[in-house]
């Protein structure tokens, strides 16, 4: 829902244009001209009496008129009065009254003349009478005893003032009498009572009468009115009225209309043409009558005409010759109705048809002044000359008055003259001032240079050109420079000059020229025109619908003109935003928090500039839950029934779809609300059905799409009679808790379904298919009965029936019941075990009689356990597993068996009460299987053409492992798979020395063991042949840090090396160095063997020494290319090319993940290098004694080698890192 609003200048354009064709026709005020009266005080001048009294004159003209005044047709010298004082340079007159002056000393006719050496001009006739407001007359006011149903007047009577007073009624406490269609004030001012009612007795109907101009309010005595009734009538009056007194003791009787006002049945009614007219009538009756207005012959005005006063009062607006006839009121009642015709007759006081406008003539020009004015009766037209009688006025020959018309001819300058036409009858007249200037004057143009007009596109453009002249000047427009005389209809010519371009366009904008000229002479101005783009909303406020307490988000996005400056107000219904600080006003957009009730509405966003004005509106509607109904109210109350109904709350914007009706027991379930029953939203009343002895109350929820309101207060209590019970107990069930008893159970009824005092049961039992009578017994308002002493596991029919104080329900329907169960007596027989599988075996057993079941049959449990494994000959704890078969089955399948494995089994039948005896245990043995995958499969030992081979043997053999199955193959640097190689291996091996590999190669291993049935599943693994022997690589520690506290020290350090290396810490108090090492570090075996590696590694370092360029570098590459494997050249670590070494370089660590032999070797000149640049560093820390809390953590997976990349295998000399 949304509204768009576009407001241009156009309007305002318009406006100003009429502005300047009234001001085009004056003159100047630097030229000569006769006076003209500006401003004056209303004809009928009605004053304050206390304050002083101003009666206004104002003129204008060329020289400056002088002002003279008369009073009462005579001149009245203000220079002999002292309280009465001209205002400089004007003829308002000031009649002191609050120094002493009396304001009746100065009523009278005043009237104005402004002169000067053109001419006189003078004012209308001023009438001056003092404001008055009289006091109520004394009087003694009888009171008014009325008979009940009777009509009634209470006069007003106020004073005569003036100007007339404004009337009310009140009461005592300055509290207005109600009024309605029976009770109404008159257009007198008094009180219509159309008839009495005992609630109109009181004693201070109080008249009050409001004078408006001397702000005060005068009030009548209290009138008492004491209505009788027809019941108190009879027993008070009749003594003491005589039989022709009105208030005789008749009951009140219904009676038809009679007119109160106005009376008879016809009367007239004068207005003047342009007033308000009110007719009125008011009528008595009982029914209160209702009033209809018609007007004979023809229709009452559709757009003026409105009721007032219940209708009492008919009012039309405006009124004109057309609406004078027969206006018939008709007041009616059911017993019949009366009428009264009013003849309107509408006069009118003269009114103008052409008023005579001023002229500027030149000499020897001609002209006319038009004076006519129309009215009821038709008015009589005079003429003045400077403010006399044209007959005795001094002669012109120029002038002929021609009754309404005065024709100029050949004026001169001497025939300058002001000259007054007066249009009057019986009701009024007019007065108006024109005079006749006489000038030669060149053209003057009076719109300012160089003004700039700035219209939006598609809208008028109107250029102004104001001028003087006379005589009178003619107006020629241009565009540009040098532009033509513009010409055609895309432009309009007005007579006061202006140029208006109805449909302005862009290219419309430029200089505008403006040519005024007469035979005196020519002058021409230049405006500007500047045509802006209009103002758009593109995207403007979309309608809402918002839950309370939500938030509501309006956009209003703008186009507008690049030189325009926009300004957007936000309005909501038309009027301001609320002054809250949730209404968030942003540049584009309109935010709403925690919407309210009170947000309702419609929103407007309007967008100004200097030139135009557009809006956009959207309705934001607030929904909610809907309040909660009231005013609930039971009816036609039944022993079974009541009809319920209620009046809805406010849905708050979002329709009822319905309401839920729930009831509370206050006699069995106080404070417990229950669902009745729900309705349509469109329904508020509801039959509802009652069970008997319920103390009922009721309440209503309304719902709608938000959700549901909150419950209406309860409605009245409402307790029904006591009946029998209407229904029995529900869930009927025997079943035996032991085996010699049957429990019979249902469930109670609820407390309304009692329907009456004193709740029992009735339990009847008896055996089924036995020739027994009923046992029958009465129970309390309990929910179970135990029989004793009954056969086991026998069916028995169960009956239980309600009954209370006043008698018992429906006969009940019969249940079958079972007494007690005991244990299964027999186990199954003939059971019978067929492998299917290894891990599947069918079971099959033999049912048991039923009777020996000795309850309800359940189904059979079978009982399996895991003897031994046939492969390893070890017992372990057995665990028995168990399977349930449901009903009366005689097989079952045992999956997830072992194979290769001895089990035993038994089965057991089961009912109600447990499980009975087990079948003899039945012994079975599944066969052989595939084995699991081997347990491990490690690759060890690393060399130039051979790995060597460990695994253990699966974990489940499942069978007598046959033998073990090995393929392998190449993987080359693609990762593409080379020829399979197979090898059988026999079962009782756990490793392997495979031989004759390629050197530097990386292998895929599949492993997989067997038995008699086949293979199992396999295992993988990845390795790859070194590429050179060379000494395993020294570890690398360093970014050793220390974190001292009070009683220990954190050491941390990271570490790069071989895997599985074992650290030590040393430490000493400052001054002093003690250590605490790994007592291994000590033993003469360990110094032998560091002596030992030390002499390998400098053998091996002297031997490199050698073999290097002396004192140059040696290219690696040269070396490299002499071999015919490129793929055992070095390559450098970020883009693969092959690197150098030079002397220079012989001391610098490696590159982290450089190449890097396989067995971890470095040379000896490395070994004063960081640990940290040939591994994967390892933080670790000692705790406060000097253990190692921290774990290394080396590679677990080898990833697949690529290029020459070396392998990740453990180094066979990790003891020799180790430090212990």
């Amino acid at each position: 829902m949304m509204k768009k609003k576009s407001v241009s200048a156009r309007k305002a354009s318009l406006v100003l244009f009429l502005c300047q064709m009234i001001s085009a026709l004056d003159v100047p005020l630097d030229l000569s001209q006769p006076p003209t009266i500006t401003q004056q005080s209303p004809k009928d001048y009605i004053v304050d009496p206390r304050e002083n009294i101003v009666i206004q004159c104002e003129a204008k003209g060329k020289p400056p008129p002088s002002f003279s005044w008369t009073r009462n047709g005579t001149h009245f010298d203000i220079d002999k009065d002292a309280q009465v004082t001209m205002k400089p340079n004007s003829g308002t007159l000031v009649i002191n009254i609050m120094n002493g002056g009396k304001a009746e000393a100065y009523e009278g006719v005043y009237q104005c003349t402004a002169r000067n050496e053109r001419g006189a001009a003078v004012s209308n006739n001023i009438v001056i009478r003092p404001s008055r407001s009289p006091l109520w007359t004394k009087e003694k006011l009888e009171p008014n005893h009325v008979r009940e149903g009777d009509s009634l007047v209470l006069h007003c009577r106020p004073p005569v003032g003036l100007p007339p007073p404004i009337i009310f009624w009140m009461d005592n406490a300055f509290q207005r009498l109600p009024q309605s269609e029976r009770v109404s004030q008159g257009l007198n001012g008094d009180l219509y009572f159309s008839n009495v009612q005992p609630e109109d007795t009181r004693e201070d109907y109080i008249c009050y009468a409001r004078f408006n101009h001397t702000q005060t309010i005068q009030q009548k005595q209290p009138i008492s009115v004491k209505v009788f009734s027809m019941d108190s009538l009879n027993d008070t009056i009749a003594a003491n009225l005589s039989d022709t007194d009105i208030f005789g003791a008749k009951p009140v009787t219904e009676r038809q209309p009679v007119l109160l006002t106005p009376t008879g049945s016809t009367s007239t009614k004068v207005e003047l043409r342009g007033n308000v007219l009110l007719l009125e009538c008011i009528a008595a009756g009982l029914p209160t009558p209702v009033i209809r207005w018609i007007k004979e012959g023809g229709e009452l005005p559709a757009n003026r005409t409105f009721f007032e006063n219940f209708k009492k009062t008919l009012k039309i607006i405006d009124v004109s010759e057309a609406d004078s006839g027969n206006y018939k009121c008709i007041a009616r009642n059911r017993l019949g109705s009366a009428h009264h015709v009013i003849s309107v007759t509408v006069k009118a006081a003269p009114y103008w048809i052409t008023a005579p406008r001023n002229l500027v003539l030149s000499p020897g020009e001609d002209g006319t002044l038009i004076c006519r004015a129309n009215g009821n009766p038709k008015p009589d037209i005079s003429w003045l000359a400077n403010g006399v009688p044209i007959a005795i006025a001094p002669e012109d020959p120029s002038r002929k008055v021609d009754g309404d018309t005065i024709i100029f001819s050949h004026v001169q300058e001497r025939s300058s003259a002001v000259y007054q036409c007066n249009a009057s009858n019986e009701y009024g007249y007019l007065l108006a001032n024109a005079f006749v200037n006489v000038l030669a004057e060149p053209p003057r143009i009076l719109t300012p240079a160089n003004k700039l007009y700035q219209v939006i596109a598609d809208s008028p453009a109107l250029l102004d050109c104001a001028y003087f002249g006379s005589p009178k000047p003619e107006i020629e427009w241009f565009k540009g420079v040098k532009g033509s005389i513009l010409r055609g209809n895309e432009y309009v010519f007005h007579d006061n000059g202006t140029l208006e371009i109805p449909v302005a366009q862009k290219d419309s904008t430029g200089t505008y020229t403006c040519v005024a000229r007469n035979e005196l002479g020519k002058i021409q101005n230049e405006v500007h025109l500047e045509v802006k783009d209009p103002t758009m909303i593109i995207k403007q406020p979309e309608y809402k619908v918002i839950q309370r307490y939500g938030q509501a988000s309006f956009e209003c996005v703008i186009k507008h003109d690049s030189t325009l400056l926009p300004t957007i107000i936000w309005l909501k219904d038309n009027a301001e935003l609320p002054d809250d600080e949730r209404f968030l006003v942003g540049k584009d957009n309109l935010t709403i928090m925690n919407v309210t009730d009170k947000d309702d509405g419609t929103y407007t966003c309007i967008v100004n500039t200097t030139l135009d004005s557009v809006s956009a509106s959207a309705v934001l509607t607030v929904v909610a839950r809907p309040n909660p109904p009231f005013d609930l109210e039971l009816t036609g109350q039944l022993e079974r029934s009541v009809e319920l109904s209620w009046i809805p709350g406010d849905e708050n914007n979002s329709p009822i779809t319905n309401f839920v009706i729930e009831y509370e027991d206050g006699l069995h379930e106080p404070g417990v609300w229950h669902y009745q029953t729900e309705v349509p939203g469109t329904q508020t009343t509801v039959q509802l059905k009652l069970s008997p002895y319920v103390n009922y109350s009721f309440r209503v929820i309304a719902v709608n799409e938000i959700g549901r309101s909150q419950p209406s207060e309860p409605s009245e209590q409402y307790l029904t009679k006591s009946a029998n019970p209407d229904e029995n107990p529900s869930n009927v069930q025997g079943i035996g808790s032991e085996p010699d008893n049957l429990v019979i159970t249902w469930e109670s009824l609820k407390g309304f379904q009692s329907n009456g005092p004193g709740l029992q049961y009735k339990v009847s039992w008896r055996q089924k298919d036995v020739d027994d009578e009923w046992t029958s017994v009465i129970v309390a308002n309990v929910s179970k009965y135990i029989v004793s002493g009954t056969p086991t596991f026998v069916p028995y029919e169960i009956k239980v029936q309600a009954l209370n104080d006043l008698g018992y329900a429906p006969e009940p329907s019969e249940v079958i019941g079972h007494s007690g169960e005991d244990l299964p007596m027999v186990a199954p027989g003939n059971v019978q075990v067929h492998v299917i599988n290894s891990t599947l075996a069918k079971v099959h057993w033999d049912t048991v009689p039923l009777k020996t079941v000795r309850g309800h049959l359940q189904g059979y449990k079978v009982y399996y356990w895991k003897v031994q494994s046939l492969s390893r000959r070890s017992r372990r704890h057995v665990e028995k597993k168990i399977l349930t078969f449901r009903g009366n089955k005689t097989f079952g399948m045992l999956p997830g068996l072992e194979p290769y494995s001895s089990y035993k089994l038994n089965v057991r039948v089961v009912n109600g009460k447990g499980e009975g005896p087990a079948s003899p245990d039945k012994l079975f043995k599944t066969p052989e299987g595939v084995p699991s995958s081997p347990s491990f499969l490690r690759i060890t030992n690393p060399t130039l053409d051979s790995l060597t081979l460990e695994w253990g043997s699966p974990t489940h053999p499942n069978g007598v492992l046959t033998s073990y199955i090995l393929k392998f193959q190449p993987i080359n640097n693609t990762h593409e798979l080379g020829p399979l190689v197979e090898i059988r291996i026999p079962a009782n091996e756990s490793s392997l020395i495979l031989k004759n590999l390629n050197y530097s190669t990386r292998y895929k291993f599949y492993f997989n063991a067997q038995t008699s049935v086949g293979s199992g599943s396999q295992i993988t693994e990845e390795a790859i042949t070194i590429m050179d022997e060379v000494q395993p690589l020294y570890p690398r520690i360093r970014n050793v840090t220390t974190a001292a506290a009070e009683t220990y020290a954190n050491i941390s350090w990271e570490y790069e090396g071989p895997d599985h290396a074992n650290f030590y810490v040393e430490y000493g108090v400052a001054g002093t160095m003690a250590s605490r090492q790994v007592d291994i570090a000590t033993q003469g075996w360990f110094i032998g063997l560091m002596c030992a590696v030390a002499l390998l590694i400098l053998i091996l370092l002297i031997v490199c020494f050698i073999r290097r360029n002396k004192g140059g570098k040696y290219p690696v590459k040269e070396k490299e290319d002499a071999h015919a494997d490129p793929e055992i050249q070095p390559m450098k670590e970020d883009d693969g090319t092959f690197g150098e070494y030079s002397d220079a370089e012989d001391h610098k660590p490696l590159k982290k993940g450089s190449r890097t032999p396989s067995d971890r070797t470095v040379k000896k000149e490395d070994s004063d290098d960081s640990l940290v640049d040939y591994g994967e560093g390892v933080n670790g820390q000692f705790n406060e004694d000097g253990s190692f809390i921290g774990q290394y953590s080396g590679k677990k997976e080898k990833e697949p080698a690529e290029g020459n990349e070396s392998s990740e295998a453990p180094s066979p000399v990790n003891a020799m890192n180790s430090f212990v």
